[in-house]
Parts: C-alpha cells; sequence; structure tokens
C-alpha cells in the first residue's frame, strides 16, 4: 500500500471519529433538552395542582373568611401568570400565603374535620410533589447547561438555536402541617404552656 494510500485511510478514519463523536454528543445533548422540556412540563403540572388544592382549601369554607379570599387569589394569580419571572413570583407568594393560612392551630382545626382531613392531606401530596418536581427540573437545566458549556459543544455548534435552559427557581417550602402534631395537646410548645400546677 502505498503511503499516500495509508495517509489517506487515517485522515479518513480520524474524520470518521470525529463524526462518530460529535453525533453522539449531539444525540446526548438532544436526549438533556427532551429532558427539561419533560421535566418542566412535569413542574408544570405539579405546580397547576398545588394551586388547585390550595383553591379547593379557600372555598371549602373551612378556614376564615379573609384568609380564604388570601389564598384563592394567590392560588389564582399562580395560574394566571405569563413568562418565568412572573410565574416563579406567584408561586413564591403561594407558598407564603400557605404557610400564612396554616398555622399549627388552623392545621389542628383542619384535622379535626373530616373533610378538612382530606383537603389537608391533598394540599399535602401537591406540596410534596410540586417541590420533587422543581428539584428534578432544576437538575436536568444543571446538567444541560454543563454539556452546552463543554468547547466541543461551543465550537460544533452542536446546540444550533435552542435556547439556554434556566433553572425555575421559587419560595416552594411546604406549610408546616405537622407542626400541629409536635404542638397538640399535652406536649409543650408555643401556645401550648402546661399549667404550673402539679
Amino acid at each position: 500500500m502505498s503511503p499516500t494510500a495509508v495517509a489517506t485511510l487515517v485522515v479518513l478514519a480520524v474524520l470518521a471519529v470525529l463524526a462518530w463523536a460529535l453525533t453522539a454528543y449531539a444525540a446526548r445533548l438532544d436526549r438533556l433538552h427532551h429532558r427539561v422540556e419533560t421535566s418542566r412540563a412535569a413542574l408544570d403540572a405539579q405546580l397547576l395542582r398545588r394551586a388547585g388544592a390550595a383553591e379547593q382549601l379557600a372555598v371549602s369554607r373551612a378556614l376564615d373568611p379573609a384568609t380564604s379570599l388570601l389564598l384563592a387569589s394567590a392560588a389564582a394569580e399562580a395560574v394566571a401568570a405569563d413568562g418565568d419571572a412572573e410565574r416563579e413570583a406567584a408561586e413564591s407568594d403561594l407558598s407564603r400565603a400557605l404557610r400564612a393560612a396554616l398555622s399549627p392551630p388552623a392545621v389542628r382545626a383542619l384535622r379535626a374535620d373530616p373533610g378538612g382531613r382530606g383537603l389537608l392531606a391533598d394540599l399535602s401530596a401537591a406540596c410534596s410533589r410540586a417541590v420533587l418536581a422543581r428539584r428534578f427540573h432544576n437538575d436536568a437545566v444543571t446538567q444541560t447547561r454543563a454539556v452546552r458549556s463543554s468547547r466541543v459543544v461551543r465550537w460544533a455548534r452542536l446546540a444550533g438555536r435552542a435556547p439556554l435552559p434556566r433553572t425555575f427557581e421559587i419560595d416552594d417550602e411546604p406549610p408546616a402541617l405537622d407542626a400541629a402534631d409536635q404542638d397538640g395537646p399535652g406536649r409543650d410548645g408555643p401556645g401550648n404552656e402546661r399549667g404550673s400546677g402539679t
């Protein structure tokens, strides 16, 4: 085999390996972008479920009218928010409204009512799923951004025109629905001091 043929084969082999590597990077990036889109759709669904559970609690007449109005308003704003910045602010407001509405005495009163127990269970599940969905989404975004920041992806423009994904940052700390158990009758806690008599 002539030196020219050997050199040609070496160049073709290098090009084939390079093409394979770029194809693998592009496929991985495509999977990551798909994962971001899927996790964002799941996050949106869980946030809507949380707002729905908050609205159900607000209209149940289990809370006082002022608290119900505050909660219903925050839930409606979270559903109606448009754009990430507005949505993040509205979802954070809903989290704060839930924590304000569901103080330990309010939670104890709701648990004393069979209907209230169901509403609390639905809300607790919705809040927990929203926290997990946001965590999964932000993890997917972080991984995608890490791959997109590599030199190979930038040099070969493998991301194309796909926008750089961003994390969804909200205050999603759920209300302390278990605090009522800890502060319940027979335990020392705020507002539950035992009598001094023995």
